[in-house]
């Protein structure tokens, strides 16, 4: 196929689709500076170009590394490849707990589909695990650092929406943490979206947490009339109730039109939302396998 100059392996791929998409979970194409931090997304560069047809000596991360004229890339059939790519999912669960009875991010973590997909039965970590106590940074928000992977995907987003960023990466090493200087509180209109671009459940909703599963709920397309967003989301509902508001998320669970904290925590009766009909939801995605988009939904 042919890309625009500057095109990386990864956005290519997603052009043209399928299984041929290699995984991401720190890369967000919305975030300026994401990737090349989870390694999921590796590849072998089988033909470097035309000019110079000689393979990559080495894996490369595909959300980084551009294309050139005449490139073949392997990656599903690559063996190496697989087997790399278990080995950045064994070392993503060393120190992530076994919470997805109790995660409110089951049923859309992209974690728990590597896992899936690439993990192995059992783990041959021998030392304990860290672990981190949870804390509110915030009305809305509950942090859950024991689970984080260190993706980065929240600071960037909270650097790029706001100017007043106050939480980041403390410490080093094994000892790296997400957090916010003494606990203080994150207080701005988007403060929100760092919920939406957490892959896991280290960040999670505090008016949504075990409320519901995800697919008990039928997630809607809707928009309202705001004075500081799009007002364009999905209702998460159940009968006529509404549980929670989310971003809209594309099939490679990415947001590009980012929602404000009214929208998303404090709009919750049905009538502050126009519904306009059943969410698009990847056909593999446990939230897809109830159907019901074939369900009557009566909104007053």
């Amino acid at each position: 196929m042919e890309v625009p100059d500057g095109t990386t392996i990864l956005q290519a791929a997603r052009m043209i689709g399928g299984d041929i998409v290699p995984p991401a979970m720190c890369y967000y194409s919305t975030l300026q500076g994401s990737g090349s931090k989870c390694r999921t997304c590796l590849v072998k560069v089988t033909k470097g170009s035309e000019k110079d047809p000689r393979p990559m000596p080495k894996l490369v991360t595909s959300c980084q590394t551009m294309v050139m004229d005449g490139m073949e890339v392997a990656n599903i059939t690559s063996e190496e490849v697989q087997k790399a790519r278990a080995g950045v999912v064994e070392f993503l669960l060393l120190n992530h707990p076994l919470d997805c009875p109790i995660c409110d991010q089951a049923g859309e973590c992209h974690l728990q589909d590597l896992a899936f997909e690439h993990g192995a039965a059992g783990t041959r970590y021998e030392f304990e695990r860290r672990t981190f106590e949870k804390i509110d940074i915030g009305p809305y928000i509950k942090l859950h650092m024991t689970r984080c992977i260190l993706c980065y995907r929240c600071v960037y987003v909270a650097n790029q929406l706001t100017d007043n960023r106050v939480h980041g990466i403390l410490n080093r090493g094994d000892h790296s943490e997400i957090s916010t200087m003494i606990e203080k509180a994150i207080d701005n209109d988007f403060s929100g979206n760092v919920i939406d671009v957490c892959p896991v459940g280290a960040l999670t909703d505090r008016t949504f947490r075990f409320k519901s599963r995800v697919w008990f709920l039928d997630p809607m397309d809707a928009h309202r009339e705001c004075p500081t967003c799009s007002g364009k989301a999905v209702v998460w509902m159940y009968g006529n109730e509404v549980f929670r508001v989310t971003a809209r998320k594309d099939k490679y669970g990415e947001v590009h039109d980012f929602i404000c904290n009214t929208c998303r925590f404090e709009k919750k009766a049905p009538g502050d939302w126009v519904v306009e009909g059943p969410r698009s939801i990847d056909r593999h995605s446990v939230i897809a396998q109830g159907h019901y988009g074939q369900k009557a939904l009566t909104v007053r």
